[in-house]
């Protein structure tokens, strides 16, 4: 189970919810088909060139979003006008197809804006952030908040089953009248001041926290060689390259305050002190009592969001959140992290113990020894270091592999263009992507692999034109983002299997974008607990045979991975579940208690250390993502009370590969098919409980997640 970011940035789901509740990737359609004259902008023209055309990101500069935005808003604001204005009788053709198409040169704008501010973050654009997230905000609220549109929504509504309407129609019609009261379209006009002025403040403040863990995740440490004792080489020479691009001495090593660079000299390095040091700069980001500390950020937005939800008639956030989730409450939430949690701290207890035997009686095991301590007990017990394992897992061999796999299961095919398709960094790869089977342009894949400055921790993915009937769009236009170290020129790219598995999981969202294929635009986005699995589902290929023996060689020799290190691979595949479950069900577990609290008056470090010590954490570990650093919660709302949301598609996940192995192959083909035309290709045309149970005959098993993770079945 991979712990990423899949994108959602703040300016981006603010224009969202203004358009038929739309998600991120149908809010970023491609060419509007307005004939309006824009001014000389190249942000508001039509994107250009071929594949139905493409973002202009070699053309961008800070000064243009400003009057961009702006002329989007207005746009959209009179396309709003035009439907709320209609003297006709409200019909589906006239009020709710029309707001599927709305908002779609903003949509460009900002999926253009999301990618600066996340990829290329500078003090300007930061500044842009925080300038125009609460406009943005407003904006949205202008449209779902405006009585006389949701009038017409609400005829529609009201007449759906009588009207004629598909069933596909009919679920466009729910969602949008359902999504618009959940959003305040039934409040007072005092009632709607008061929530847009909350809106307006949140949105602000997510930029605020974005900017200042982004800060804090700029700065390094500098080691000398002697304190790198135990670290690869591959890690020194890209923390050598770290400290030559920021001028420092010759002989100099630079690690910067990332999840990257810094574990694996938790894992390898020699030098505890070291290792403590690293690993008290990197859970203390956000944490430090001087500019950059986010705490008191992160309890106003908590305070904000708990009177939000009180406005909105919810008892909290979280319940106000999860209305359109497939978990639905907060409590079947709890109830399934609660399954796994005692299993998963158990395990702890015994990886500690086994630990704590090699370390002897010299030292007690701490937070920054686990990783280091484990990795001697992995050793010690199958034979098997990570070490030995990333000569084989050269970066280009795991993207090769991620397509192969793709075009086993799903006929899609990956070719690599250059120095036709603009981008924003001379890092990027793009690929053309077609089906096998007629050869039809599917999509663009830009890859963003690597670390730098400004460009925000973690691995995402993101989608700039999403695949609809109703506005034409064919070609889907998306990206992968991950955070891997950039070895020195020459060097080659190592990565460990946590990171090969991170590729999988992030290719696994592309997978899903590719094959998505819905008439109406707001029903191509899923539930935030579905989101996550069909990226989690494809990690599962990467360690199968006909993976590994095709693409697992080793770097210099062009070797396949011997037998005997595959068939230790297989055996430690269960090994550390304990570590990586609670490490992200801590995260998950004090997200979900912050947003079930009524008043949002919260002291977050009080609260943090008050419901770990509550629910037993053990002292050895810390929260994959402590809470003045949780940018899933606090850059946007949307993971906030959602965060389980990993371990409920875990759940669906480990039933689904279930399905697979049952087949005596990974790559059956009938059951891919099945995969593909019932869960992966529908977006959300039916309601994903429904479509997983065509797919397995059943809801999902949470024995088979117990069982992959190697934990008794309670």
């Amino acid at each position: 189970m991979k712990i990423v970011f899949f994108a959602y940035t703040s300016a981006i789901a603010l224009a969202g919810t203004a358009v038929a509740q739309q998600p991120p990737a149908a809010a970023t359609n491609g060419n509007s088909g307005v004939n309006s004259v824009t001014p000389d902008n190249v942000l508001l023209a039509d994107w250009q060139g071929a594949y139905d055309g493409l973002p202009p990101f070699d053309q961008v500069k800070p000064e243009l979003f400003p009057a961009a935005i702006q002329f989007g808003i207005d746009e959209q604001r009179r396309e709003i006008a035009a439907i709320r204005d209609n003297p006709a009788q409200p019909t589906f053709a006239n009020t709710v197809e029309p707001l599927e198409r709305s908002g779609r040169r903003l949509g460009r704008v900002l999926s253009v804006f999301s990618v600066m501010t996340s990829n290329m973050a500078t003090p300007t654009y930061q500044a842009l952030s925080r300038e125009w997230s609460p406009k943005l905000s407003a904006a949205s609220d202008a449209i779902t908040l405006d009585p006389r549109l949701f009038a017409r929504i609400k005829a529609v509504y009201d007449k759906r089953t009588s009207s004629g309407l598909d069933a596909k129609q009919q679920r466009v019609v729910t969602r949008l009248y359902e999504g618009y009261v959940r959003r305040g379209a039934n409040l007072t006009p005092e009632q709607k001041q008061q929530l847009a002025t909350y809106n307006s403040q949140l949105a602000g403040k997510f930029a605020v926290f974005s900017e200042k863990v982004l800060a804090d995740e700029s700065t390094f440490i500098t080691a000398t060689e002697a304190e790198l004792a135990g670290v690869p080489a591959d890690v020194k020479a890209a923390a050598a390259a770290a400290a030559k691009s920021r001028n420092l001495p010759a002989g100099s090593y630079a690690i910067v305050n990332t999840r990257s660079a810094v574990d694996p000299i938790l894992t390898y390095g020699d030098n505890r002190a070291l290792r403590e040091k690293l690993w008290r700069a990197f859970v203390n980001r956000g944490d430090n009592g001087d500019a950059n500390d986010t705490n008191a950020t992160i309890a106003e937005i908590l305070k904000l969001r708990a009177d939000r939800a009180k406005l909105l008639g919810f008892a909290s956030h979280a319940e106000w959140r999860m209305q359109d989730t497939m978990a639905k409450t907060p409590a079947k939430a709890q109830d399934l992290m609660m399954r796994v949690w005692p299993a998963a701290v158990a395990r702890v207890k015994e990886e500690v113990r086994d630990q704590q035997a090699i370390a002897g009686s010299s030292l007690t095991i701490e937070p920054w020894d686990y990783r280091y301590y484990q990795e001697k007990v992995r050793r010690q017990r199958y034979n098997l270091s990570q070490e030995e394992v990333k000569p084989y897992f050269e970066l280009d061999n795991i993207i090769a592999a991620s397509y192969w796999a793709a075009g086993e299961l799903y006929g899609l095919d990956f070719k690599e263009v250059t120095g036709t398709v603009p981008t924003w960094h001379p890092d990027i790869r793009v690929y053309s992507v077609t089906d096998r089977k007629d050869g039809r342009q599917v999509g663009v894949f830009y890859r963003d692999d690597y670390a730098r400055t400004g460009k925000r921790s973690g691995a995402w993915a993101t989608t700039y034109r999403s695949r609809a009937g109703l506005t034409k769009d064919r070609i889907v236009l998306g990206s992968n983002n991950n955070n891997f170290v950039k070895p020195a020129p020459g060097e080659p790219v190592l990565i460990s299997l946590d990171d090969a598995e991170t590729l999988f999981h992030e290719f696994g969202h592309a997978i899903h974008y590719f094959l998505s294929d819905v008439y109406y635009p707001s029903l191509g986005g899923t539930p935030r607990d579905f989101v996550e699995y069909p990226s989690q589902v494809n990690e599962n290929w990467l360690l199968t045979p006909q993976v590994l023996s095709r693409f697992a060689k080793h770097y210099k020799t062009g070797e396949p991975m011997p037998k005997a290190l595959l068939d230790k691979i297989e055996a430690s595949s269960k090994f550390n579940q304990g570590f990586a479950t609670v490490e992200y069900l801590s995260s998950a577990l004090v997200d979900m208690a912050l947003h079930t609290e009524p008043t949002g008056v919260i002291d977050p470090d009080k609260f943090e250390r008050e419901t770990l010590a509550r629910l037993g954490m053990p002292k050895e570990i810390v929260m994959r993502h402590r809470l003045p650093q949780f940018n899933h919660l606090f850059s946007s709302d949307a993971y906030s009370a959602g965060y389980y949301s990993y371990l409920w598609s875990e759940t669906m996940d480990a039933d689904t590969w279930a399905a697979f192995e049952q087949t005596g192959n990974p790559f059956d083909k009938a059951t891919a098919d099945r995969f593909r035309t019932t869960l992966l290709s529908t977006g959300n045309e039916t309601d994903r409980a429904e479509a997983y149970r065509a797919f397995r005959g059943r809801d999902p098993d949470v024995t088979e997640l117990l069982r992959k993770r190697g934990f008794p079945a309670n």
